[in-house]
């Protein structure tokens, strides 16, 4: 059997949703032993995200993020069960959640009480803005935290309505941040033999994001917005539709042209340079337009790939999901059949050589491993006594 590199680390999952559960299931697939804390009868949240699975027991945005866990299903109002979790902590290397500061503390299970039983422990948390400051106790939420920390202003083009960016950034970057901390945490623990708390935020991950416009901004006061330079730019064939990135060269101007069977603008001095090109960026981009719209986006991409203009067609998801690079980047994971369909999965962007992700254990039914876990414990609480 192939060892992970998380292989032996335990795992107490608090989260739900999309932030916690994100990371944890990273930590899942490379080897950790993730118990996920749900509500019983009700779960994670995310297990009755879409109507069309009223049973919640395979619903796809569940399924997406909770591979290779366990679950655990407790009522923790109920003394017993607290008591559970607790022992399950003692024997813990790492506990995630995503509560807004003050819940975990409530339950007993703080940062300061958990670091008295257990020394070793990584605390992680993850926020919508923060453990302190004027908005740490406001809901957090991926939307939201488009909107607070500059990102959803963001545009390639102000004609353009605000609007919300369709895919969670701020959760899955949140998610991968606290990935990260975990990690970085757990390496620290190996030379001085000692747990820390470890928080990241919806809110500081979307600032982060930022950090060229920001620190253009910072030093500059200036705006710096790649979307918006003047050979860059998405354009209907047609077909469909394709982007330019006319970057890295020193005229990319003139091989645009090239490409475009037009004269060459670079010329013209209102054309001469990347400043002139920005005063002038709505009629350059009005004749890229024209002409783009006059053949197909295979022509367009074979044309502007002959003179080495970075270039690509615009497609949905569905047709990125059917494209042979996907599949040959093992980007899409079979988890098993159920009564619903097939259980299939995006999988992990990073390949390891010697650790390769693979599905161990399904989507878990909710509270699927109750009688594993608490039978575990019995062993444990035996042995002690």
């Amino acid at each position: 059997m192939t060892t992970l590199p998380l292989d032996g680390i335990r795992v107490i999952d608090f989260t739900q949703v999309m932030l916690g559960p994100c990371c944890t299931q990273v930590l899942a697939d490379y080897g950790a032993e993730v118990i996920k804390i749900e509500k019983v009868k009700i779960g994670d949240l995310s297990r009755w995200s879409l109507g069309s699975d009223p049973d919640g027991l395979n619903n796809p945005v569940f399924c997406s993020l909770n591979r290779n866990k366990k679950s655990l299903a407790l009522d923790l109002k109920d003394a017993s069960a607290r008591n559970t979790v607790q022992a399950l902590l003692e024997t813990a290397d790492v506990v995630v959640n995503n509560f807004r500061p003050g819940v975990m503390e409530r339950m007993g299970f703080g940062y300061e009480d958990l670091k008295k039983i257990n020394p070793r422990l990584i605390y992680a948390v993850g926020t919508g803005f923060g453990l302190t400051g004027p908005y740490q106790h406001k809901g957090g939420q991926d939307v939201l935290a488009q909107a607070v920390s500059g990102v959803m202003r963001r545009k390639s083009d102000n004609s353009h309505p605000t609007s919300i960016y369709a895919t969670p950034l701020a959760d899955y970057s949140a998610g991968m941040h606290l990935v990260q901390g975990i990690l970085l945490a757990l390496l620290q623990r190996d030379k001085t033999g000692e747990g820390q708390q470890v928080a990241v935020s919806l809110y500081n991950s979307m600032i982060a994001m930022q950090m060229q416009e920001g620190t253009t901004h910072l030093m500059r006061q200036k705006d710096l917005n790649w979307g918006a330079f003047p050979l860059t730019g998405v354009f209907e064939t047609t077909d469909s539709a394709i982007v330019m990135v006319g970057a890295f060269k020193p005229n990319p101007l003139r091989d645009i042209c090239e490409a475009l069977e037009i004269e060459d603008l670079s010329q013209y001095p209102h054309y001469k340079d990347f400043d002139a090109q920005m005063a002038r960026r709505p009629e350059l981009q009005a004749i890229f337009r024209d002409n783009f719209a006059k053949n197909s986006t295979a022509h367009w991409i074979e044309r502007l790939e002959a003179v080495d203009i970075l270039c690509a067609p615009v497609r949905s998801l569905p047709e990125a999901l059917r494209d042979e690079q996907t599949i040959i980047n093992k980007m899409i994971l079979e988890a098993g059949e159920t009564a619903a369909g097939p259980i299939r999965l995006i999988g992990s962007p990073i390949d390891m050589s010697a650790a390769q992700v693979s599905v161990r254990f399904a989507p878990p039914q909710l509270g699927q491993h109750n009688e594993e876990i608490l039978a575990s414990l019995s062993g444990l609480q035996g042995d002690a006594a």
